[in-house]
């Protein structure tokens, strides 16, 4: 038997795998994919993402393929200024195609042990008190303690539980794909902002040697959008919305997305799980969808671990759905106001006028950047310090920076008083004295694996309430 079987082998899926190895719980993850997809849907990783993949030591491998940006424009395309005073040592977005993203995250789970397997499709499941049995499409079954679906926003796995997936159905689609163009840069530059001015849903972004990613308002959504569109659908919408089809042609892929906007009515069906896209779907604009995915993994794999081993406390696995849900949420919010203030029409062109206004104030500017972010984000973890349910920033300790103190997955208690302890703990936390000044006024914080905040204090005896809340009961001595 399996301890966990990851069902979809995307970002989501393939962070989850990580995380969960680092705990060295046997993790199987099978993708109905035979190959990985050439398709670009994604094409950055906002700041709490980059701080996930540097409290994991991963940022320098995705450096090395990305490049940093520090511009405004991602609330529904509003203003062009980075803010300044963003709570992280990562204030940029950094630019990286998803098709590397996927191979550096397959890349770590299978260093770390994961087992990932292709062209496995799921299409049935029944749980039990002792576990799940998965049916493949090739009539093979297979047995597992857990099961998560990661598998996208039309899951198999969220089908067959039965879980709701109540919102809006796409009212809009998008056109979207990577080709050749062949007219002149500066004349595509020059109708691409001329367009733009009214159609923000609309663009022709250089990559090299000629070819573009082009993205264009759909004339309507389509029936099944898992076909993918033909280049003179492409062609034909380009020639409506801008006057030209720029001469493309060659296409490496072509693509379509709508913007529905849905997420599932809970994350947790007994020992089954939802994540990514399989929880929640909504319109790309922010470009958060990713992003979303992968910290779901990261808030899920510790805690998910933690029961597989038996060392969960009570509520800690249901601490998943209670934490991500409101973010999920949110982000739908954001997204549906996006699209709002994306649209052609003359009221919606109005309310834009208006923020576009309001964006111009440092703090309304800062505001809108920590919910693409998501370094806004706090956890209701009750009445308490203003850090309490947030996650930490990177900082300078005397033994490093506090992010690289955090690459085994493991919780860590930050003691700026020297007089506190980790006593029957020590197998899963790790407790650091240091006096770093950037933390003026806390005496000490305990951190979740996720690097969020448990606990700020400096009482001991009040310390141990937490510990056990979060990392289950101390160990026998």
């Amino acid at each position: 038997m399996c301890d966990v079987i990851v069902v979809g082998g995307g970002p989501t899926g393939l962070m989850l795998a990580a995380e969960l190895r680092l705990h060295d719980v046997r993790v199987l993850v099978l993708e109905r994919d035979p190959a990985p997809t050439p398709v670009v849907r994604a094409l950055g990783l906002h700041a709490r993402s980059v701080e996930v993949l540097d409290q994991r030591g991963l940022l320098e491998r995705f450096l090395e393929h990305g490049r940093k940006y520090r511009v405004g424009g991602f609330f529904a395309g509003l203003g062009s200024v980075w803010p300044e005073g963003l709570d992280t040592a990562h204030p940029y977005t950094l630019g990286i195609p998803q098709t590397i993203t996927d191979r550096l995250l397959a890349e770590r789970a299978t260093e770390l042990g994961a087992e990932i397997r292709r062209g496995h499709e799921v299409t049935g499941l029944a749980q039990d008190e002792e576990g799940v049995t998965v049916e493949l499409a090739d009539g093979a079954r297979l047995r597992t303690r857990y099961l998560v679906g990661c598998d996208g926003g039309r899951s198999t796995v969220r089908k067959l539980l039965g879980i709701g997936f109540p919102g809006e159905p796409a009212r809009n689609e998008t056109l979207l794909g990577e080709m050749r163009v062949a007219a002149p840069p500066e004349e595509v530059a020059a109708v691409v902002a001329e367009v733009r001015r009214t159609h923000q849903r609309f663009g022709l972004m250089p990559l090299e040697d000629g070819v573009y990613r082009v993205v264009v308002p759909a004339a309507e959504v389509a029936g099944d959008r898992t076909v993918a569109p033909a280049l003179e659908d492409v062609r034909q919408r380009l020639r409506a919305v801008a006057g030209t089809d720029f001469g493309v042609h060659a296409p490496r892929w072509l693509s379509r997305f709508g913007d529905a906007t849905r997420q599932a009515e809970r994350y947790r069906d007994g020992r089954v799980l939802l994540a990514g896209d399989a929880a929640h779907v909504h319109p790309p604009t922010g470009g958060q969808g990713l992003n979303l995915g992968l910290q779901d993994a990261f808030n899920l794999g510790w805690k998910l671990a933690a029961e597989v081993r038996g060392r969960a406390p009570d509520g800690l696995l249901d601490s998943y759905h209670a934490e991500r849900h409101p973010v999920g949420a949110d982000v739908l919010d954001n997204t549906r106001a996006q699209m709002e203030l994306m649209s052609t029409e003359p009221g919606p062109r109005a309310v834009r006028r208006i923020l576009s206004e309001l964006i111009d104030i440092e703090e309304v500017n800062r505001r809108l950047m920590e919910k693409i972010t998501a370094t806004g984000i706090r956890y209701d973890f009750g009445e308490g310090h203003a850090l309490l349910g947030r996650r930490l920033r990177d900082m300078t300790l005397k033994r490093g920076r506090l992010y690289e103190l955090m690459r085994g997955g493991r919780g860590l208690l930050l003691d700026r008083t020297g007089r506190l302890s980790v006593a029957g703990w020590e197998d899963r936390v790790d407790h650091v004295t240091d006096p770093c000044e950037e933390l003026d006024g806390v005496p000490a914080a305990l951190l979740r694996p996720d690097g969020h905040v448990a606990w700020v204090g400096e009482d001991p005896r009040e310390l141990r309430g937490p510990l056990a809340q979060w990392f289950g009961a101390a160990a026998a001595r």
